[in-house]
């Protein structure tokens, strides 16, 4: 008997573990790396601004006299960014939905769509009739994006330079916990006012070819737990659950063997 039960025992335990490990192909990131050599840079990927994007525009001149370019800088720029701990997106332009800013001087300017430099270039050209030789800076100050799921720090990211990559957004949130499926990565983007669902696999190196890779503000990425995580939630939630599930194996097996 006691034979018996150490074979049951054995079964189960082993059956507990083969269940509960991961492959390698689950866990590792870029498989077939390879393949990226001779790929095209795709440094030179830029957002489009949207509507109620917010626009950090600075401007500025090799004039002479400063004065002559003061009527295109808005009031934060004049005092010379006095009150710097303040939200810096409550001293931008606001785009309108139909997608334009009120601009000193200019008035309205059709922002949406452009990227940032493209709208450098169309303010330089437009400010260029009033003052010699302008120099425009353009910041999105709200990009963000919200990360949720099994990840370290899960939460809404900042992003400062305007640009951000899913494999930049995931180091920077603390990288996908064992429990996270690396393969199925789901992102949420609106596009002209219309919700999109895409998926990227972490774990391929085709992922740099995605619409996905690079992230749009206000993008909402979750990450899924594995199908294991998924099922601990239920009885596997404890010791006690393994230890009284072998207890109700063990005791079948006695009781059919014994009839």
């Amino acid at each position: 008997m006691f034979k018996s039960i150490r074979k049951a025992l054995c079964f189960l335990f082993l059956g507990i573990i083969v269940t509960s490990c991961a492959t390698k192909d689950e866990v590792v990131y870029f498989h077939n790396a390879q393949s990226l050599e001779g790929k095209q840079n795709l440094l030179d990927y830029e957002p489009k601004i949207e509507a109620n994007d917010v626009l950090r525009i600075n401007v500025s001149s090799s004039a002479v006299n400063e004065d002559i370019i003061k009527p295109f800088q808005n009031s934060q720029q004049r005092q010379g960014n006095i009150g710097g701990n303040q939200n810096q997106s409550l001293s931008g332009y606001l785009v309108s939905p139909e997608g334009t800013i009120n601009f000193p001087v200019l008035g309205n300017v059709g922002v949406n769509g452009l990227t940032r430099t493209q709208l450098q270039t169309k303010l330089e050209d437009q400010i260029a009739a009033y003052v010699k030789d302008p120099v425009v800076d353009v910041r999105i100050v709200n990009f963000s994006v919200t990360i949720l799921g099994e990840i370290g720090s899960p939460g809404r990211v900042q992003v400062r330079d305007g640009r951000i990559t899913m494999p930049e957004l995931i180091a920077m949130s603390g990288d996908i916990t064992y429990n996270g499926k690396r393969e199925n990565i789901m992102i949420i983007r609106e596009v002209n006012g219309v919700k999109t669902v895409g998926y990227i696999d972490m774990t391929e190196s085709d992922l740099f070819d995605s619409p996905f890779y690079y992230l749009k503000q206000n993008d909402l990425v979750y990450v899924e737990p594995t199908y294991r995580t998924v099922k601990s939630a239920g009885f596997f939630t404890s010791y006690q659950g393994i230890i009284s599930l072998g207890t109700t194996i063990i005791s079948l097996y006695l009781l059919i063997n014994n009839l």
